[in-house]
């Protein structure tokens, strides 16, 4: 048994090393977003943040890349910074009305939650 493996061809370049396709056509990492009920849950937060307010959106069952530009026009919707961590929208501030409106109008599903 060898311990050896490919990661670069000079005809295709880097190769991924799970399936030992070339990076840009990796198949293995492509998975599937996270299967959730549907709804979008926009809540504010305070906590280990330093008393500085968030608003968080969770449960999106979109691809990664859909979700960061997202979360950017979110963002400049609503005139402030942010974040996207672990598929979770960061929004700095108060803005659950403000965003669930655009979620509205984009076609999703939103509840308020939290306090």
């Amino acid at each position: 048994m060898s311990n050896s493996r490919a990661v670069y061809s000079t005809e295709h370049g880097r190769l991924c090393p799970g399936c030992g396709h070339p990076s840009n056509a990796c198949t293995c990492k492509q998975a599937a977003p996270p299967a959730g009920d549907g709804v979008i849950r926009v809540r504010r937060e305070t906590g280990g943040r330093g008393g500085k307010t968030v608003t968080t959106a969770t449960g999106f069952i979109i691809d990664d890349a859909t979700l960061k530009q997202l979360a950017t026009e979110l963002k400049r919707k609503c005139g402030t910074g942010g974040a996207l961590k672990e598929r979770v929208v960061e929004i700095q501030g108060d803005h659950r009305e403000t965003i669930k409106a655009e979620l509205e109008k984009r076609g999703f599903t939103v509840k308020l939650a939290g306090g």
